[in-house]
């Protein structure tokens, strides 16, 4: 379980509930826009990437007009054009709803 993604150099690191570091990956062109508690979100290039607590690639998706609002529990929100999408850690669609 996640409780937090830190940038430390050239760094993320990822910690625990107890503040043990758990995972670390390069933030080599990538972002942090996110974190849940299972999984975090990188801005990488022209992707939004989703990550788990072992810095494991879980999916990935286009990040074309697409801005990360944010993550909680299983899911993470994005804002396209007049849309507000929710997807899960696989960037499945939950639901869309216009603003």
């Amino acid at each position: 379980m996640i409780s937090d993604v830190r940038r430390n150099g050239s760094l993320f690191e990822v910690y625990d509930a107890n503040s043990k570091i758990i995972s670390k990956l390069s933030t080599r062109d990538k972002e942090l826009v996110g974190v849940a508690s299972n999984f975090f979100l990188i801005i990488n290039n022209s992707l939004i990437e989703v990550y788990d607590e072992k810095c494991k690639k879980i999916s990935s998706m286009s990040r074309r007009n697409k801005t990360v609002i944010g993550a909680a529990g299983g899911t993470f929100t994005l804002k396209d054009g007049t849309l507000i999408e929710t997807y899960n850690e696989k960037c499945k669609k939950i639901s869309s709803r216009s603003r």
